[in-house]
């Protein structure tokens, strides 16, 4: 399927739908050939089209471009120098063997972020998010300890000592916490990043961020708040091929990361806690 027919499906705007701005046009023809293919590349994954100028936020003005047919459309070549701040910003956190915590929780790029999660090995929240993931780390971490426990009693048969009602009990307290803390429950301490897709729809969790000082990388569309986000990245955080173009972007500047010698020694120490 093609960016534009998925775009159209989603209910988002193509550049069929709302034509490229004069603005656009003219400002293109000032770039080097490199960012102009950028800038292009950009259009056709649907990466500058906003939310409708109804519903957005007044904070957001300064990264909106132009209004057309009411859709507002983000400057995408702020989201452009925005996108390589951010993606420094993680790759500096990961040199210095940080911990970036991923949280996205929209059904329709899921693939999508877990197979970005899975590269990095980067802990996750991709289910709804808990009160207190941040904030009472200490109790997450009694959970996660008691999810890691259920899980070796299970496998060691220990829990075939139990009637069967009460496997099946426990079987479905296993599914249940796995879906809720798997993607933390090798995370032995506080993030030193977050890093959110959709902005608007983790308030809660950029909250807790905010309060235990822990800086946040977002997506973020026009109806988001960009004011506690240390490194926002405007852009259409809902269409796929939007996502895939970010994703892919991030995935250069992340790739270059030579881990310090510090981040090595923490690995050691979490495989030597597992054995």
């Amino acid at each position: 399927m093609t960016p534009e027919k998925e775009l159209e499906q989603e209910g988002t705007p193509t550049t069929t739908m709302v034509d490229e701005p004069k603005q656009l046009t003219a400002v293109k023809d000032q770039l080097s050939p490199e960012d102009k293919v950028l800038v292009d590349e950009m259009i056709e994954a649907g990466v500058l089209f906003g939310r409708k100028h109804s519903r957005t936020n007044p904070k957001m003005s300064k990264f909106i471009f132009s209004t057309r047919r009411g859709i507002d459309l983000i400057d995408i070549l702020q989201t452009k120098e925005l996108l390589n701040e951010a993606g420094e910003f993680l790759k500096e956190k990961i040199e210095e063997g940080g911990t970036i915590l991923v949280v996205s929780t929209k059904p329709n790029i899921k693939d999508m972020v877990l197979n970005f999660i899975e590269k990095y090995k980067f802990p996750y929240v991709t289910e709804r998010w808990l009160g207190g993931t941040l904030t009472n780390f200490k109790t997450i971490q009694k959970r996660t300890d008691y999810l890691r426990q259920l899980r070796v009693d299970k496998e060691s048969g220990e829990l075939d000592k139990y009637t069967k009602k009460e496997q099946l009990m426990l079987d479905r307290q296993l599914e249940k916490l796995e879906r809720l803390f798997g993607g933390i429950e090798k995370m032995t301490e506080l993030p030193s990043t977050l890093l959110v897709f959709d902005v608007e729809e983790h308030e809660t969790a950029i909250r807790e961020a905010i309060r235990m000082k822990i800086p946040v990388v977002g997506l973020i569309n026009t109806d988001g708040d960009p004011q506690p986000i240390k490194y926002p990245v405007p852009c259409n955080d809902n269409a796929r091929s939007s996502i895939t173009w970010i994703l892919n972007k991030l995935e250069v500047i992340l790739d270059q990361a030579k881990p310090t010698i510090a981040k090595e020694e923490k690995e050691a120490k979490e495989e030597e806690n597992k054995k």
